[in-house]
């Protein structure tokens, strides 16, 4: 049997990575997949607070890594510190600068990249990272503004 590797997709010049990550999550969610995200606390808190306020037409169910098993099972958006504490294996949506340690159990890795010259320089490092481990690259890149 073939170990499916992780899928990795870099999102480059991403103007508002807050913004771009609830757009990326309510498709993910009318999808139906079940999308794990890791970030910072600042971020994550930063995110949370998007998600509930960045379109008064869409609700996108979310909560925190810590919240009750029985609500981890149940929400398909789960907000994370850490991989190993998500519940979901379908997606992983990575919001930090270093490689997500954990990200190899994951179906699909999705990158967002802004255009801050530290923030592209930490994606090369991971882009790098990736492609020396054989991983396939997708690259979609938004226009530059």
């Amino acid at each position: 049997m073939a170990v499916q590797m992780t899928g990795v997709e870099f999102h480059f010049n991403v103007p508002d990575k807050l913004g771009y990550a609830c757009r990326l999550l309510r498709k993910a969610y009318s999808a139906g997949a079940k999308v794990g995200v890791l970030g910072d606390k600042e971020t994550l808190l930063a995110l949370n607070a998007a998600l509930w306020t960045f379109s008064a037409l869409d609700f996108i169910p979310h909560c925190a890594a810590s919240a009750k098993p029985s609500m981890l099972a149940a929400t398909p958006i789960v907000l994370a510190l850490d991989a190993s504490r998500l519940p979901h294996t379908q997606v992983l949506l990575h919001l930090g600068q270093e490689v997500p340690e954990g990200f190899e159990r994951f179906e699909r890795l999705l990158e967002l990249v802004s255009q801050d010259e530290t923030d592209r320089a930490n994606a090369r490092q991971r882009w790098r990272h990736y492609a020396s481990r054989g991983y396939a690259i997708e690259q979609h890149g938004l226009g530059r503004g």
